[in-house]
């Protein structure tokens, strides 16, 4: 079992930098790949990153390749979205996920825990 909590989402102009982070709580953190994903209003929840449990190991959507990168501390029991470079088109809400199987999944469905999501919205 693990409960998640996002937090750092808000306004911000095209171009600039925003850093999301996940706070878990639970023993086992270590023991969970973690991934990121958004929603926009009316729109399906896409992935956007994952990693695997020791960090060593990321993937990443198309669309934010090259300018996205997600991280963990497993001491901390967090993981990180470094988001720079943002479009009006990121704007989304963004939930964490955890997942007992592999970090390289792309569904929702098979993520098993998720927090409540933090909202980035990016103005034109």
């Amino acid at each position: 079992q693990v409960q998640l909590v996002e937090s750092g989402g808000g306004l911000v102009q095209a171009g600039d930098s925003l850093r999301l982070s996940c706070a878990a709580s639970g023993r086992t953190f270590s023991s969970y790949a973690m991934g990121w994903f958004r929603q926009a209003p009316g729109k399906e929840r896409d992935f956007v990153a994952g990693i695997n449990r020791s960090g060593g190991s990321t993937y990443y959507a198309d669309s934010v390749k090259g300018r996205f990168t997600i991280s963990r501390d497993n001491a901390k029991n967090t993981v990180y979205l470094q988001m720079n470079s943002l479009k009006p088109e990121d704007t989304a809400v963004y939930y964490c996920a955890a997942n007992s199987n592999r970090a390289d999944r792309r569904r929702s469905y098979e993520y098993d825990y998720w927090g409540q999501g933090t909202q980035v919205t990016v103005s034109t």
